[in-house]
């Protein structure tokens, strides 16, 4: 048995199915109130998983609010084990937009090394990794591969935060969104070539224009960060992470057509 197999059925599903839908509440965000309502609207609006900061009595209420499993984003592995003592299901190394703009940049070795000590301290939780968008796309690509040789189960891209898009409506969110799917491409791309059957889930900057992009690139799931946590009314969020929902699963639709048509 895999890792990836001591998940919900659900879960595993979305994730086979490429279809994964992922809320994150944010890697700095302890606030329990705003936790509780990205929570609770990512579970109501039909997410697969919650992504939520490390900390236990987080876990807890997400737990709780949302009935969906919920990831813990860190990158201090120490912090994971009482995380998942709480009810985490999935633990996680990023995602590093938040530190941008403060100066802190992850090299590939930093990240690596986080993620060996991750795999070190549990060794039968499901390990995700984002790969920092700084660096060039081949080197993401050979970090994804490294990863996946340490121990990784699964890879998150990032880049929406420093994509800065000068177009307005749906071309902008193209191009906020562009940074992202050329990592998800170039990754996924690299792990298929080494036979590494490995998912991808494409985060950072993405809205209903692109997540079908990030499914048409590789991915097996998006991460949905700023689109749902920015808002202000749990209904806004509600409606957001529904119309995600519904975009993804029309690409399912879709998939079965085409099959049968086939």
């Amino acid at each position: 048995m895999t890792r990836l197999q001591t998940l919900p059925v659900s879960l595993q599903k979305s994730i086979k199915n490429r279809s994964l839908l992922k809320v994150i509440s944010g890697l700095n965000n302890f606030s329990p109130e705003s936790v509780f309502r990205i929570s609770k609207a990512a579970g109501l609006g039909g997410a697969d998983l919650l992504d939520i900061a490390c900390e236990p009595k987080l876990v807890e209420l997400a737990v709780e609010a949302s009935k969906i499993p919920v990831c813990v984003s860190s990158v201090e592995p120490k912090l994971f084990p009482q995380a998942v003592q709480a009810g985490a299901s999935i633990i996680e190394i990023g995602n590093f937009d938040s530190f941008y703009p403060d100066g802190r940049f992850f090299s590939a070795d930093e990240v690596l090394s986080l993620a060996v000590e991750s795999r070190r301290l549990l060794p039968e939780v499901v390990l995700s990794v984002t790969v920092p968008h700084i660096l060039p796309l081949d080197s993401q690509a050979q970090l994804a591969l490294d990863l996946v040789d340490s121990g990784v189960d699964l890879i998150q891209t990032e880049g929406g935060t420093s994509s800065h898009p000068i177009s307005p409506g749906t071309l902008g969110l193209i191009e906020k969104a562009s940074p992202t799917l050329a990592s998800t491409f170039a990754i996924s791309t690299a792990l298929k070539e080494s036979y590494h059957d490995v998912p991808v889930i494409c985060a950072s900057g993405l809205s209903e224009v692109t997540v079908p992009m990030a499914i048409s690139v590789g991915a097996n799931g998006v991460g949905i960060g700023s689109a749902v946590n920015k808002l202000n009314t749990e209904l806004a969020m509600i409606a957001t992470v529904r119309g995600l929902r519904q975009a993804l699963d029309s690409l399912k639709s879709i998939s079965t057509i085409n099959k049968s048509i086939l």
